[in-house]
């Protein structure tokens, strides 16, 4: 294909999470994309021209937020960023990537292949999540190497598996990659101050609920000052408060699209006092309105719900 727009319209298609494209050279743009499917576990191999793309939290879907988004590449070179990480990946490396949080890909002419791993089976506590996401994963040694070559045979046929046995390899992948992730957690053993940031973000995903949440209560806790925990925070993404208010909006958003409780009510159990500075915030961050959400959702389950004698004609 020859068009950048169409290009991305076609990743939008195929599930995938979406990107939005930032910078592409003039003259013909090729690009394409496969998908294939093993059980639980999604792979699309993606040849791609040299260009840059992002997406940001306005562009991120709530379905995104039950997987983890692993990229192989291995054809040309891919700088990825998020999270204040930045990795720069040579043909066979891996990366993490968080799909429901902003990322920027710069890339070469490039082939790659995006694995989708469903949460649920690819446990990942949010401290290490947060030290892995954009960490370049070697792919010439060790379990990174093995993820690899397997992820590149995979991509090109998966076909004539049985349910179960689709189902049984998919787990066997998903052990694997989890074991490479855990050899890239012991590699990067983490600083004094690593370790007490990834300690301070757990404090904080445990007790998002709690309204009286703040950097001075989080500052208390560690028994440091506020001046201490700024500082320690200061060469990354997000302020504490900004990460604390990003983490409620993001649960209050997952709650209310497979809920039909009440924006005021999800609202407040998650931290947030008015429901008017609430929606105002989530309006910002995200582009729509929260009662959007909740509209669709009751729009859905009234869809789904099985008619009544009488209501459907009988």
């Amino acid at each position: 294909m020859t068009d950048a727009d169409a290009f991305l319209e076609m990743l939008a298609e195929t599930d995938l999470p979406p990107l939005i494209g930032h910078r592409h050279p003039a003259g013909d743009f090729r690009g394409g994309v496969v998908t294939r499917d093993l059980g639980p576990l999604r792979l699309a191999e993606l040849v791609s021209p040299e260009g840059e793309c992002f997406r940001d939290a306005r562009s991120a879907r709530d379905p995104d937020s039950e997987l983890w988004q692993i990229e192989l590449v291995t054809r040309g070179r891919v700088r990825a960023e998020q999270g204040g990480n930045t990795a720069v990946l040579e043909p066979g490396d891996l990366v993490l990537i968080d799909p429901v949080r902003p990322v920027r890909f710069a890339t070469t002419a490039t082939t790659s292949v995006t694995m989708l791993v469903p949460r649920r089976l690819l446990r990942l506590a949010p401290d290490a999540a947060v030290r892995l996401a954009g960490v370049r994963i070697r792919g010439d040694r060790g379990p990174g190497a093995l993820v690899s070559s397997l992820a590149r045979s995979m991509a090109r046929s998966l076909a004539g598996f049985r349910a179960d046995e689709a189902d049984r390899s998919a787990a066997a992948v998903i052990e694997l990659i989890s074991v490479a992730l855990s050899a890239q957690l012991d590699d990067a053993r983490p600083t004094p101050d690593e370790a007490l940031r990834s300690r301070i973000v757990g404090f904080i995903e445990a007790r998002l609920s709690d309204r009286d949440l703040s950097p001075a209560k989080v500052a208390a806790a560690h028994h440091m000052s506020v001046r201490r925990l700024h500082k320690l925070f200061e060469d990354q993404p997000l302020t504490v408060a900004a990460l604390i208010r990003r983490r409620r909006l993001e649960r209050c958003r997952a709650e209310l699209a497979g809920t039909d409780r009440t924006v005021a009510s999800v609202a407040a159990r998650w931290g947030f006092a008015d429901p008017a500075h609430f929606s105002r915030l989530f309006k910002a961050t995200y582009g729509y309105n929260p009662a959007a959400l909740t509209s669709s959702n009751r729009a859905r389950m009234i869809k789904a719900l099985p008619a009544r004698p009488g209501e459907d004609g009988g």
